[in-house]
């Protein structure tokens, strides 16, 4: 019978075990830190774009291009690449009848944490390859532990201005509830212009990682004792 009961009680939901009633004053601040985090990561594509009457001309064309990308690519240190999608898709007449040509699409996909590194393997791209975007953000372990850091820091910085509102007031306090949000302002992919694949020089394409913010938000309420 006792683990029959012990078990129901277990199954309760958070919100069946009531709050006590407050007895004395309910004041609701917020504490928001914010700190800048260094974008780390860079993330590049570049991609191969072909038309024509014969779509197996076409994939070929658009494939040795790609291959040879992916070998250039490969042979820059700190580099990681992989094929991105590929797409083909028919040109119609102005009738919309007839198929008069086909355009076929492939990408790679950079990522690197050598900001140095990707430049120069998106400029010995260019020669045969369009760059589609370019952009850099934190990786996913420094974003997590500058939140981690922001949300140590926002508590205490909500304990300490929970400590001087109850000091002004000479009452003791108690926290009744307390919430934390984070959240980032990360930058985009930088689309860059569109351009006719050419024999070029290989120079590195001119970059700046900068940095990013995250934004830890403390939501909280306390009581003021009597």
């Amino acid at each position: 019978m006792k683990r029959t009961l012990l078990l129901a009680f277990l199954a309760l939901p958070v919100w069946a075990v009531e709050q006590p009633k407050p007895a004395g004053t309910l004041i609701d601040f917020r504490i928001e830190v914010q700190k800048s985090v260094p974008n780390d990561l860079g993330r590049a594509s570049a991609y191969a774009e072909m038309t024509g009457a014969d779509p197996g001309e076409v994939a070929r064309k658009v494939k040795a291009v790609i291959a040879d990308g992916l070998t250039t690519a490969k042979a820059q240190p700190g580099i990681t690449v992989k094929s991105g999608g590929t797409h083909t898709w028919p040109i119609y007449s102005k009738t919309g009848r007839v198929i008069e040509n086909w355009r076929m699409r492939s990408e790679l996909l950079l990522e690197s944490r050598d900001a140095g590194a990707l430049s120069t393997a998106v400029g010995k791209l260019q020669g045969a390859l369009a760059v589609g975007n370019i952009n850099f953000s934190p990786a996913p372990e420094t974003r997590r532990k500058a939140e981690d850091d922001a949300t140590l820091e926002a508590i205490e910085a909500f304990k300490t201005k929970a400590e001087r509102i109850a000091g002004s007031m000479k009452k003791p306090y108690r926290i009744r509830q307390m919430s934390v949000n984070g959240s980032g302002n990360f930058p985009q992919p930088h689309p860059m212009a569109r351009t006719t694949m050419m024999a070029a020089e290989a120079v590195p394409m001119p970059v700046e990682a900068g940095e990013s913010n995250v934004t830890v938000n403390v939501n909280g309420q306390i009581e003021l004792l009597d």
